[in-house]
């Protein structure tokens, strides 16, 4: 289809929005203009699916992911956007929303909006309860009809304040898909009632993923980090300026056998990785000017915060290719997730790519290293599962997938998830999900995350969808932009199939007579 049919088309579109008409048709001019300049060899490896720069165009203008320090904006303002330092809450959100409209991302939407509790916190003393949850919860209606994008992202925690338990209560009762929501969790500081409150949501709307907090502070320095998108943690005051990923299911049909896998065929196509990182990186900060921004002259970014994220996915499929196995039958003993051998396999893969990130300097990047990322898939993605997951409709049972796959995320820092299945009998048990969250976290999960089947608000990759708008997408379209996305990937990824699972009588049978 030529670019002008293609526009046509997106103008005519009686589903679409005029301002997601506007984004569509913004994209098309971008990716008129020629792809940034790479090798030969890279561009193959990207045009057979080897390696994917996860559609960000052809000239990038913005970083992917930005994480501004919100902090520094309300106590500071901005003479940019002519805003005086907050001085009470009212003064606060307002602030917040304005600076919100001014982040940019790969989306066009702000994928973090902060700590948000840390942040409101000096804020509240001469406000009282009833009136703290009344204005959170008309700040929280306004981000989701405002800002309609699922990837948006909050944080919370791992404090106990009166914050981070009002939009727990609130996230819970309006049941949005936006924003996005992580709970931080530290066993030394949060306590019992305030991590059950947390699982408890999750129950209810499979929110907020728990983050391990102790364990993604010390992957980052004393100036902090932050959740956002999906589940990618980042550089507070900095960010991603591109995320490339590799397919490790055709890295491994490249190889002959597991020796040259590691020997030969990896190390390649992460070098070919690399140069497409660096070729990407290189015009965004050489030539796009993005960092003269007011962003970076008032501080709330600094250029050096920056890193690319070097992505995988395809874990499952590459270990059964290396190991003889067809993807067609994920569920055999001996496949990924489910064999001991299989599963070390895999981690052997997750050491190897983190041998080669972390000693591979990138020009552009946080102290010249990317960060490694296992990357929770596309809509476009068919036959291969995310990251290092277990492939959905294949998951063993809860503690199973937990302990074939914890030694994993220590070598992600720029984020991991494993979508937990889970039956909606755990609905009449919370207790039974903080205490499975606990198992995880302790095990080394960096990120805890669960689907309870029959839910409105569904998982999908990362990020949030409701059923009822699944259904009614494909006559009506939706107000936001992720549902798309969504309903692609409820068509091409299995995502439908997940795999429910109870955790009590899986690992304790009785037999009563």
């Amino acid at each position: 289809m030529s670019l002008q049919n293609r526009i046509t088309h997106i103008i005519k579109d009686p589903h679409l929005s005029a301002k997601q008409k506007s984004h569509y048709l913004a994209l098309e001019a971008e990716n008129s203009l020629d792809y940034v300049e790479v090798s030969a060899q890279a561009l193959a490896a990207k045009q057979a699916g080897i390696i994917c720069d996860m559609f960000e165009g052809h000239a990038p203008f913005k970083p992917r992911y930005v994480l501004p320090d919100y902090a520094r904006y309300l106590s500071q303002g901005s003479d940019y956007l002519e805003m005086s330092p907050a001085q009470d809450f009212d003064d606060a959100l307002n602030a917040l929303m304005v600076l919100y409209h001014h982040v940019p991302s790969v989306t066009n939407i702000p994928v973090y909006l902060g700590q948000l509790d840390t942040l409101l916190m000096p804020f509240v003393s001469d406000t009282n309860e009833d009136a703290i949850y009344r204005k959170l919860t008309r700040f929280w209606i306004l981000l989701d009809r405002t800002l309609p994008d699922a990837f948006m992202h909050v944080n919370i925690g791992p404090t106990d304040n009166i914050i981070c338990r009002t939009l727990l209560r609130i996230d819970a009762e309006l049941q949005q898909i936006a924003p996005n929501l992580t709970f931080m969790y530290d066993p030394l500081i949060t306590p019992d009632d305030l991590l059950l409150q947390a699982t408890n949501n999750i129950c209810l709307c499979n929110k907020p993923h728990i983050a391990n907090y102790p364990m993604h502070a010390n992957s980052f320095d004393e100036r902090g980090f932050g959740i956002v998108s999906c589940y990618n943690a980042l550089p507070l005051a900095g960010g991603a300026n591109t995320l490339v990923r590799l397919n490790l299911k055709q890295v491994a049909m490249q190889s002959s056998n597991i020796t040259d896998f590691f020997e030969r065929v990896l190390p390649y196509y992460c070098q070919l990785t690399y140069e497409l990182i660096e070729a990407r990186s290189a015009f965004l900060h050489q030539q796009s000017h993005f960092f003269d921004s007011f962003l970076v002259k008032e501080q709330l970014i600094e250029e050096s915060r920056f890193s690319p994220m070097f992505g995988i996915y395809g874990m499952a499929e590459a270990v059964n290719i290396l190991r003889g196995i067809s993807n067609d039958s994920h569920s055999t003993p001996k496949t990924y997730g489910h064999h001991q051998e299989a599963n070390a396999l895999g981690l052997n893969i997750s050491q190897a790519l983190d041998q080669i990130v972390t000693t591979t300097p990138v020009t552009y990047g946080f102290n010249q290293r990317a960060l490694l990322h296992s990357q929770s898939g596309i809509s476009l993605d068919i036959d291969v599962t995310p990251g290092v997951r277990i492939p959905n409709g294949f998951e063993p049972d809860p503690i199973s997938h937990i302990q074939a796959l914890a030694q994993h995320h220590q070598y992600y820092p720029a984020g991991i998830s494993d979508i937990l299945s889970l039956d909606e009998t755990i609905k009449a048990n919370p207790q039974a999900m903080m205490q499975l969250c606990k198992g995880a976290l302790s095990m080394g999960f960096r990120e805890f995350t669960a689907n309870v089947a029959n839910t409105e608000l569904m998982r999908v990759t990362g990020y949030m969808v409701k059923r009822s708008d699944l259904e009614k997408f494909s006559q009506c379209g939706s107000r936001t932009n992720t549902t798309g996305l969504a309903a692609e990937a409820a068509a091409n990824t299995g995502m439908m199939q997940r795999k429910a699972r109870v955790i009590a009588h899986e690992q304790a049978p009785i037999c009563y007579e």
